[in-house]
């Protein structure tokens, strides 16, 4: 009998469809606006994922064709330093999205950092005046890695309307965002958690399961329904007896793809999808500032 294997949700080729819709899109209006869009990415102190992750951001950003304002401060820096040059930013009309790469030293407040970006400027998504619009249904930017989620189902044509959706982790970078992202899209949603009771029980109702707790290898098989969709939005950095680090999800990849319909992997899956809404976040600020309508 031949072994199912689930089939792949491919993140990191639609994240490069979507770079290629963005360059070609910028290429052609930056000459009749007379610039690129612009995106500027805070980091302070010497976090080495950080900094890996910044990198990736600009390459990415270059790639496109995104100008990249990147601004990177000693770990002192204050909160007023910080603050500053925050406003600055949000005057200035070169740039479109900013960004604050989290974690920040123990000395700033994040919060209080992300509420001064301009909500029409919060290429994260995560300002609570975009928060508040993705309640009320209302246009505004995306967080980031539930939106990514959303591009990925919607491309490989999985129907959400009347299905039911477990998110497994209440974040309000993922968790929170992806719920109500799923309920506008007509799913019956059920968020689950570190303190739910018989969490098997309540992912084994799942049409659409979507893991991002930062636990390795959570979700195993016996969790998870029949063709049911998996999205693993997890990303953890294990270390074997030999003292190799590799990659992991918050899914048991190798005995959930032979129950699964379709599923994520890690890497190559929810991470490209991340990094492309953030280009295309600053690529809506800036069509938006220039009355231009977007495509998407």
């Amino acid at each position: 009998m031949e072994t199912k294997t689930a089939k792949l949700l491919d993140g990191k080729a639609l994240a490069e469809k979507i770079h290629q819709e963005i360059l070609e899109r910028i290429t052609k209006l930056q000459p009749q606006i007379g610039r690129p869009p612009g995106l500027a990415v805070l980091m302070v102190g010497d976090n080495p994922a950080s900094a890996a992750y910044v990198r990736n951001k600009e390459r990415a950003c270059a790639k496109v064709g995104i100008a990249s304002f990147g601004k990177h401060f000693p770990t002192e820096t204050t909160q007023a330093e910080l603050e500053d040059v925050i406003a600055a930013l949000n005057q200035d009309e070169q740039v479109d999205g900013i960004l604050v790469q989290l974690p920040l030293p123990k000395h700033l407040d994040a919060v209080r950092l992300l509420n001064q970006i301009d909500p029409d400027k919060d290429a994260d998504g995560l300002h609570p005046v975009n928060l508040g619009r993705l309640v009320r249904q209302e246009a505004g930017l995306r967080s980031c890695t539930p939106a990514g989620v959303m591009r990925l189902l919607e491309e490989y044509k999985i129907p959400l309307s009347g299905k039911q959706a477990v998110v497994v982790g209440r974040s309000i970078l993922v968790g929170k965002p992806m719920a109500l992202m799923l309920l506008e899209a007509d799913a019956t949603v059920t968020i689950a958690h570190s303190r739910s009771h018989d969490l098997k029980a309540i992912t084994q109702n799942a049409d659409i399961l979507i893991a991002a707790v930062g636990l390795p290898g959570l979700i195993t098989s016996e969790m998870v329904k029949q063709d049911a969709v998996v999205v693993d939005v997890g990303m953890n950095r294990v270390t074997d007896a030999s003292g190799k680090s590799r990659l992991v999800g918050d899914v048991h990849w190798e005995s959930t793809a032979g129950v699964a319909e379709f599923l994520t992997p890690v890497p190559g899956g929810v991470g490209p999808m991340t990094v492309a809404m953030l280009l295309q976040n600053t690529f809506a600020s800036y069509l938006r500032r220039y009355g231009v309508k977007s495509d998407r």
